[in-house]
């Protein structure tokens, strides 16, 4: 089978004898490797600076938390996405609001976002959802109107932009996942960007116990307790290997997409996902639209090619029952949605047995 995910890893000969180095330095926690690695992936995808995390959720949490988000407090967010999205929000003792999603793409519909503003909202939690940027001007617009915080959820997006700049520098924090099956990996981890530098060392005492770094233990005082998610050596060997192929990997992902916007969009019955015209997806999932999802899984299963809805709706799991309320849009995009694999393993031969398979009904 075609795989609909696939963990990405550099060449052997180049990452092994980098990860031999780092395991036997002596040194394998958090140091020069990470620091190096913080610098070059944030020159790479073109952020204001990077900090290396130990995962995506944790660089969500420590953004929630750089917001200001309290218990008790109210953050808009889309059921479209994997549960960590919002089981962090849980976490800060703050409230999941579910905005309802534009069903031409399943990222948040800006009108939506904006009927869900409340006088306890803090903050507007966005995921670029499948590699699709979500309508970043839109609701840019909306958090400065009202006064509160724009996060990015990248965890999808490595790679794509908005109006020329890199995902995750239009909302005032953005963060990235480097779990196994994301574009690039680091085994785990995750990376934190933010637009007011002046937040970057709460930051980094967050995710260090609420420690700074290079202050001898018997000096520190800690003034707001931290967490354990910083990111180690041996990670950011791995994360330094992989930044020098991963623009080559994501460039497969972004040309299959390419080539699925065009030729899936002919086929009658069938519809793609809608961007803006400023959006410049990276595509770590294809998303076919149709009135026949199941049919589609089943005829894609009989030639090897694997394709699922990958996620299940937030909101129908128990501990977020409370927030649920009527989302339309989110209803029709998920009965229609089926996502098929489009990543750099997904070669031209594959591709077109995919689009072929599609035709045929």
């Amino acid at each position: 089978m075609i795989p609909l995910v696939k963990v990405a890893m550099p060449p052997r000969e180049r990452l092994m004898p980098a990860l031999e180095a780092v395991l036997y330095s002596g040194f394998v926690a958090e140091g020069e490797h990470v620091y190096q690695f913080e610098k070059k992936f944030a020159e790479q995808f073109h952020l204001p600076f990077a900090l290396a995390m130990s995962s995506g959720t944790g660089a969500l949490h420590t953004a929630l938390l750089l917001a200001g988000v309290q218990p008790g407090d109210e953050v808009i967010t889309t059921s479209m996405t994997a549960e960590p999205t919002n089981t962090t929000i849980l976490q800060c003792g703050a409230v999941p609001v579910f905005a309802d999603v534009d069903p031409l793409s399943g990222n948040l519909d800006p009108g939506a976002v904006e009927e869900s503003i409340s006088d306890k909202t803090k903050a507007i939690l966005l995921v670029h959802y499948a590699g699709f940027p979500a309508r970043l001007r839109e609701l840019r617009a909306i958090a400065d109107r009202h006064g509160i915080a724009l996060i990015e959820d990248a965890a999808h997006s490595l790679g794509a932009s908005y109006a020329g700049q890199g995902i995750g520098t239009m909302g005032d924090y953005g963060i990235f996942s480097l779990q196994a099956i994301k574009h690039m990996t680091t085994i785990d981890g995750g990376v934190l960007t933010m637009r007011n530098s002046s937040q970057v060392d709460e930051a980094k005492r967050l995710r260090w116990f609420g420690m700074s770094k290079g202050v001898p233990r018997t000096e520190v005082d800690i003034t707001v307790a931290g967490y354990k998610y910083n990111m180690h050596n041996v990670a950011g060997v791995i994360g330094l290997a992989q930044l020098e192929t991963i623009g080559g990997l994501i460039d497969r992902h972004i040309a299959n997409g390419r080539y699925f916007d065009e030729e899936i969009a002919r086929i009658p019955g069938l519809s793609v996902t809608q961007f803006d015209a400023e959006a410049a997806p990276s595509y770590w999932l294809y998303t076919v639209l149709s009135d026949e999802s199941s049919v589609i899984e089943k005829r894609l299963a009989d030639v090897g090619v694997s394709a699922s809805k990958l996620h299940r709706l937030n909101h129908l799991h128990s501990v977020f029952a409370p927030m649920r309320r009527p989302l339309p849009g989110l209803e029709t995009y998920y009965r229609r949605l089926t996502h098929i694999p489009c990543g750099w393993w997904v070669s031209e031969e594959d591709r077109s047995r995919i689009v072929d398979t599609l035709r045929k009904g």
